[in-house]
């Protein structure tokens, strides 16, 4: 040991939060005596890499591995309901509890708790000692409690986010310094912990209050004076609660240390015990890490973590073997197995394809790979039988299932689950915690293919599922799922479980391996709630300002079939290809016709409008023709068959996992291609309106794949530009051309946004109506201007030409299988592609990151009433009472602005442009 005690570092790891860490990071393993383990192996990975980066980059000195005693402490004395909300441990995790702390002494490193302390006063004690001995103190946590004992000498380390966490990030977070923290945590209470705060008080009015007085106490003395009359009423009422919730949150730092602070000296990590510990476990593959894998070992045991690369495969689908439950007695057998398991997978049945339409048919389960069954709740029969068939009561089936469904302690696994949480919600559940299989393999094969159930089951478990169309039947004969017989409801619904959980084992252990975890747990994941609650407000529609306007483009597309069929010389079906190009390019005679395999002249968007460049007056009616008919057809008619008659709004579902980017796509109606470049297609926007005492706001990020761009590509020009608010295209066009107007703004937005899209000169040159050479001249030049561009896409394709995939700023991978493809054009298309998904796909991820915290940031400030409607490319769309408009517009542009944060720090700010109106066309 060092005899200079200032070079003495202490290491604090936090092992209560590794644990639980641990628990969810693998499905459920055993170990070879069968013995549950998945969190002793996650832990044993977690705890050795944590050690391995710490002695590479000069570590600690000394280190010590904290854990909680037990869920009682003094605390529970304090205030009898601390805690009290906190379910019990899994039933498969308890026994993991002891061979986590030999994991532990297995490294040579102590493992401290103490009966009646929290693991957090222990790390308390330590730090506090240690840092009366001057030496420097490092505590491995990301809890915020542990924050308030951040100081001179001592940080915290966040190995989930691989960061150092100071004075600044406490600041950053909660508005006060660590000092202070404790106040601010005393006001806003925590509801995990059931420390119960001021009713009312979120994060940020707490530290206003605490940096306008001071102190908590300080605050109390002058509740009388503060101005808002709900946070003074407030504060006076409990007071008494903000004093005990300041008790509940100090942490204890002057107890006896259970072991002294020099026998906690760090050795490294001596081969033996570990060796022993391992090789008891049956963890092979970390045995081979310290070379004790000399003889054969005995067989893992099934659903060990070693056994996941060699096990046999997995039992054959048998559908005879699946379970029809139709008493409460068999029903609770099931349920007491999944309560057991702690896993279980879930998948319902309805009558309608909509969920918000839908009825409940059934509900299946799956406990263990094979091992499915199918509860039928909702059956009439086939049409033909004159009683339904037998089945529980829907409402005492629900009863039955809702603790299930709503247990913190067991993990319940769908595929595209956000359809079933909206069935459940329509039954009284919230369902929770939960795994989604189809967003497991969006986080780890986007662009790979398809992420749909059948597709992922014929990919991964070489097993063709049962089609829908094959028990429903197809065209007029098809009937819904409560007329089909049970027996084949049951090999239906029940495989959808029995593949939804084998897919889970298949693809939940890639998280953390391909490095994925970031991306489906912050961003992905918790999104599908709120994209729940977003269907199921939808939004309202003026059916009478559809009726006009259908009225309106039914009158223009007659007007313009007219004046086309003059221009053209005579009628013709305008919406039929073969005689458009017949009329175009044989009877008019027109230049440059092209006939595809079919010897059909194309008349496709860009042929059309290469002619109406040249002053074709013909093939500009016929793009205004296919406007206006598009509109009227699907969105003014179709808008107002898709008003519910129940809610009078319209309810889009958004698709999570079709856009290879990450991008939300909407159906049922399809939002996303509502036109907003012409002002024929804004005026569809003016259809969607607020109910009587409220108004739209619509909140858009401004230029963010620019902005983006300047960032991920460090252009300092552009990044200044940004940050002082400057008009980007005016410095493009000052760049490039020396000069600003109108032409060379124009072009400068053009070649601005062409760049991101890795455009050619021979394509740049088309947009700029201008030769090639003169297109990669400006191509040159503004490379030259910016050369921080030309680098980002270098690297980006060369990265993509070595690993076939591109990332995100969040880590989600974008796979473009073209890169290998076997033409030079498939492989420039991979290219040109790579060069704006990571853009895209960052600018994806934000504003879902934005969208997760929205909920909370609005009932923070009391706003329960602003409730998010939409999500269109880059903006959010909400429906606002008037009188909270503008408070809502400040949270909803904050939010937006700071969505990046902390996970990555940009070197541009966000813009977000928040507008009202009573109609979402108003509110631009």
């Amino acid at each position: 040991m060092s005899t200079d005690t200032s070079a003495n570092h202490l290491y604090l790891v936090d092992g209560s939060g590794y644990i639980f860490r641990a628990y969810h990071r693998l499905p459920p393993l055993t170990n070879r005596h069968g013995v549950p383990a998945g969190a002793v192996y996650g832990f044993t990975t977690m705890l050795w890499k944590l050690l391995d980066d710490l002695h590479k980059a000069d570590g600690p000195t000394h280190c010590a591995v904290i854990f909680d005693a037990s869920s009682k402490t003094f605390r529970n004395d304090m205030y009898g309901e601390y805690k009290a909300h906190r379910p019990p441990p899994p039933e498969d995790l308890v026994p993991q509890f002891p061979l986590i702390r030999e994991a532990t002494r297995a490294f040579s490193v102590p493992c401290i708790e103490e009966a009646g302390l929290e693991a957090d006063d222990i790390i308390a004690c330590y730090a506090k000692a240690a840092l009366a001995e001057g030496w420097k103190v490092t505590i491995v946590s990301s809890d915020k409690d542990l924050m308030q004992l951040i100081e001179p000498g001592l940080d915290m380390l966040d190995t989930m986010n691989n960061r150092r966490l100071g004075p600044e990030y406490v600041i950053e977070k909660f508005g006060v310094p660590p000092e202070k923290l404790g106040d601010v945590l005393a006001l806003m209470g925590d509801s995990v912990d059931n420390v119960p705060g001021v009713p009312g008080v979120g994060p940020k009015t707490a530290s206003q209050l605490i940096n306008d007085y001071g102190d908590l106490e300080t605050v109390l003395a002058n509740a009388g004076e503060i101005k808002k009359p709900k946070l003074r009423e407030s504060l006076i009422e409990h007071a008494e609660k903000a004093r005990l919730s300041r008790e509940l949150v100090r942490l204890v730092c002057d107890r006896p240390l259970p072991e002294a602070l020099v026998d906690l000296e760090m050795k490294g990590i001596p081969p033996e015990p570990l060796r022993d510990f391992l090789s008891e476990m049956g963890f092979r593959s970390l045995l081979m890490k310290v070379g004790g894998v000399d003889a054969p070992p005995p067989p893992p045991a099934p659903g060990s973590p070693e056994a996941q690369a060699d096990e046999e495969a997995d039992p054959p689908i048998v559908h005879h073997d699946y379970v029809t439950i139709t008493d409460s007695e068999a029903l609770d057998g099931w349920i007491a197995e999944a309560l057991a398991d702690g896993v279980v997978a879930v998948d319902t049945e309805t009558d309608h394809v909509d969920c918000v339409r839908a009825n409940l048919v059934g509900v299946s389960l799956a406990t263990a790979k094979g091992r499915a069954c199918y509860i039928p709740l909702g059956h009439a029969g086939d049409g033909l039988l004159s009683e339904a068939p037998p089945q529980i009561a829907k409402a005492q089936a629900i009863a039955r299932l809702k603790p299930l469904l709503e247990d913190p302690a067991v993990l319940k696994i769908g595929q595209n689950i956000k359809y079933d949480l909206i069935m459940f919600r329509k039954e009284g559940i919230e369902v929770a915690p939960y795994d989604d299989t189809m967003l497991l393999s969006y986080a780890l094969d986007a662009g790979r293919g398809g992420h749909g159930m059948d597709e992922l089951a014929r990919r991964h478990l070489d097993h063709a599922c049962i089609e829908f169309k094959s028990v429903c039947g197809t065209g007029k004969s098809q009937i819904t799922f409560d007329k089909v017989p049970l027996d084949k409801a049951t090999e239906y619904a029940a495989e959808d479980a029995d593949v939804t959980l084998r897919l889970w084992h298949k693809l939940k252990p890639r998280l953390a391996r391909e490095r994925a975890v970031q991306v489906y747990e912050t961003v992905d994941k918790p999104l599908i709630p709120v994209l729940a609650t977003m269907e199921m407000d939808g939004i309202k529609v003026d059916r009478a300002e559809l009726q006009r306007m259908s009225g309106e483009f039914g009158r223009e597309i007659m007007e313009i079939e007219a004046e086309v069929h003059t221009l053209a010389g005579g009628p013709f079906t305008i919406g039929s290809p073969k005689q458009l190009g017949e009329v175009l390019f044989d009877r008019l005679g027109l230049k440059g016709g092209r006939k595809g395999k079919s010897g059909v002249y194309s008349t496709d968007v860009n042929e059309l409008e290469r002619l109406a460049g040249e002053g074709v007056a013909v093939a500009r009616r016929v793009l205004d023709w296919r406007q206006l008919t598009k509109l009227k057809s699907t969105y003014t008619d179709a808008l107002q068959e898709q008003i519910s008659a129940v809610t009078g709004r319209v309810h889009t579902s958004f698709s999570m996992a079709v856009a290879q980017t990450g991008r939300l796509s909407s159906t049922d109606p399809n939002l996303q291609n509502i036109p907003i470049r012409t002002e024929v297609g804004r005026t569809i926007r003016n259809a969607f309106v607020a109910e009587p005492g409220n108004v739209i706001l619509s909140a858009d990020y401004s230029q963010i794949e620019l902005r983006l761009a300047a960032h991920m590509a460090d252009v300092p020009q552009l990044k200044q530009a940004f940050a002082e608010d400057a008009d980007i295209h005016n410095l493009t066009a000052e760049e490039l051309f020396g000069e600003v107007n109108r032409d060379t703004r124009g072009r400068a937005k053009t070649i601005n946004f062409a760049i991101l899209y890795g455009i050619s000169a021979f394509g740049l040159a088309g947009r700029l109506g201008v030769d090639r050479a003169e297109a990669q001249a400006i191509i040159d030049r503004y490379f030259d201007r910016f050369p921080g561009v030309r680098n980002y896409m270098a690297d980006t394709i060369n990265h993509l030409r070595e690993h076939g995939y591109v990332r995100t700023l969040f880590g989600r991978k974008l796979h473009l299988p073209g890169i290998k493809g076997a033409t030079v054009n498939e492989r420039q298309a991979a290219e040109r592609q790579a060069i704006n998904a990571p853009i895209q796909g960052t600018s994806a991820d934000i504003i879902k990151r934005a969208m997760v915290r929205m909920g909370p940031a609005l009932a923070a400030e009391g706003l329960e009433g602003t409730r998010m409607l939409l999500q269109v490319h880059d903006e959010l769309v909400f429906e606002v009472p008037k009188d909270e408009a503008e408070r809502a517009g400040a949270v909803i542009r904050r939010t937006m602005a700071e969505a990046a944060e902390p996970a990555v720090k940009l070197s541009v700010p966000l813009g977000v442009e928040v507008g009202t109106g009573s109609s979402w066309g108003a509110a631009h």
